[in-house]
């Protein structure tokens, strides 16, 4: 696995603009041992875009949880004709997800957040530290301004949680407005529920349109108050 120090990793920060600049460096230094972490929400449907311009071979998973919406499923396969992509599918463990079924029921994750985070941690968190496992990098679509915990990333890090293999925002100081801008000029397929009120996409029990005034992720797990809420892919466990 190519390592880079922290001073590297400041210097290719400072010295790389826009998302193509790190894309390109990105895959240049990294493909095939790098793949883009998709949601198909708007975010990675943009970063998908300009992948496939830069190196039609990139590498595209997602995180199948078993609970998706059927819109998502839609524009998967939307992208996957659109790019001629092999998009890398990663499923939960069947054990675990009965024998988290058996003991706390269908849907746990309403009762407590604890349980909530049981069901993020099986469905999603468990499956990506599978596929990152095999990997020197992957590629999100975060944006700085989605969380605190987001506001405090870089556009290329030393992912400490993952082996310290390279994690890569390269439009992590892009606005809504501005992810926005690009599909539309670049007519590129998005998630449908978008057109509904659904600006952050996840499990469709879990996931509500926003009200107007709302926080642009005040849809995910809705039932809780806790305003900086993350399921674990991205929350940094050491702090």
């Amino acid at each position: 696995m190519p390592k880079f120090t922290g001073e590297q990793i400041q210097q290719l920060n400072a010295k790389l603009k826009t998302p193509q600049e790190v894309l390109r460096w990105a895959l240049d230094n990294l493909h095939p041992r790098i793949a883009v972490a998709s949601s198909f929400g708007a975010e990675d449907v943009a970063i998908i875009d300009m992948i496939s311009n830069i190196n039609p071979k990139a590498r595209v998973f997602t995180l199948d949880t078993g609970r998706l919406n059927q819109e998502t499923y839609d524009v998967m396969d939307e992208i996957r004709s659109r790019y001629n992509m092999n998009i890398e599918v990663m499923f939960p463990d069947h054990d675990e997800v009965e024998q988290m079924v058996r003991v706390n029921g269908m849907n746990l994750f309403y009762h407590s957040v604890g349980n909530r985070k049981l069901c993020c941690g099986i469905r999603k968190v468990h499956p990506l530290n599978r596929m990152l496992s095999t990997l020197d990098g992957w590629i999100t679509g975060l944006r700085a301004d989605q969380t605190e915990v987001r506001s405090n990333s870089n556009k290329i890090e030393i992912d400490s949680q993952h082996n310290d293999i390279i994690k890569v925002n390269p439009i992590l100081e892009w606005s809504w407005e501005q992810t926005w801008d690009y599909i539309k000029k670049n007519n590129i397929p998005y998630n449908k529920l978008h057109d509904k009120g659904f600006p952050s996409i996840g499990c469709e029990p879990c996931t509500r349109a926003i009200k107007p005034g709302e926080p642009l992720r005040a849809g995910r797990w809705w039932w809780e108050s806790d305003t900086e809420k993350e399921c674990g892919l991205h929350a940094d466990h050491g702090k």
